[in-house]
């Protein structure tokens, strides 16, 4: 097949979209997501947590809930109708990182969830998101 030909395979079978109303829709999702996690860090913050902390739970409650969206099939639903409003905050990380684990379970701890995730979520995010946490927690376990 040569490049004109996928060409026009590609602009026959591809959908025409409403470049503005994705954008508002983007706009909006991810708009509603931030506002979600400024909603979250104002409750920590209104339990008298302190602000660094008050901020860092925020993150994780954010990991939390892509993970979960993501593994209830509901994260891509979003996708969905959001576009790239979910791809651009934390959310969208989380669910980078739970979607090939989540898919590939079923084929083993080893085999399948480890193997698929540093093929499709890439080794540099797994691996400085696992050395964050071992990092954390050597550093909490030595200002204790």
């Amino acid at each position: 097949m040569t490049k004109e030909n996928y060409s026009e395979l590609v602009k026959k079978r591809s959908r025409n979209s409403n470049i503005w109303l994705d954008c508002l829709k983007a706009f909006l999702i991810g708009g509603a997501i931030c506002a979600i996690g400024q909603g979250i860090l104002e409750l920590f913050l209104a339990l008298e947590i302190a602000e660094n902390d008050a901020k860092t739970l925020t993150s994780v409650s954010l990991i939390f809930i892509g993970v979960l969206l993501t593994a209830l099939h509901q994260y891509e639903r979003l996708a969905k109708y959001g576009g790239a409003g979910t791809l651009v905050p934390i959310t969208g990380f989380a669910n980078a990182m739970s979607s090939p684990a989540i898919e590939f379970k079923a084929e083993g701890l080893i085999t399948g969830l480890a193997a698929k995730m540093f093929i499709i979520a890439g080794p540099v995010l797994v691996y400085g998101t696992s050395a964050a946490v071992i990092y954390g927690f050597i550093y909490w376990l030595t200002t204790m």
